[in-house]
């Protein structure tokens, strides 16, 4: 049986927002390695709206550990991109490729996810575009 973070990278690398989406709470906290949290679903969407003008990224093979409650989970991953469009005040896009690793974690009530929150190294990702 796959769980609902198996389910959540599938749509991610399938480029499946509404069924990304579809896993979420309502009331989701989505914290990401920089800037603000957001809530909720209105705002993650916006998010992914944002990062798919920007980026066209796959998550590779993805490792993935539930606590025993399942409530919580963990992934770790190597994340391949193409940085599509200039995001912000990050250095231009012109099409470079990236490779990162990625580490996740998840809050998981009521069948949804609650929380996510994504850590990575941004300097690296700055110097391998900057390359």
């Amino acid at each position: 049986m796959t769980g609902i973070i198996e389910s959540y990278y599938d749509a991610f690398n399938h480029g499946d927002a509404e069924r990304m989406l579809s896993l979420l709470a309502d009331d989701v906290v989505h914290e990401p390695c920089q800037g603000s949290p957001r809530v909720g679903v209105g705002a993650f969407r916006e998010f992914l709206d944002h990062m798919n003008r920007c980026y066209k990224e796959h998550a590779i093979e993805p490792r993935i550990l539930y606590s025993p409650a399942g409530s919580h989970a963990s992934a770790e991953f190597m994340l391949e991109g193409k940085y599509l469009k200039t995001d912000g005040d990050l250095p231009a896009a012109r099409g470079q490729h990236y490779r990162l690793r990625v580490g996740a974690f998840f809050d998981i009530a009521g069948n949804r996810i609650t929380r996510v929150t994504n850590h990575y190294n941004l300097q690296d990702w700055i110097d391998q575009i900057s390359a």
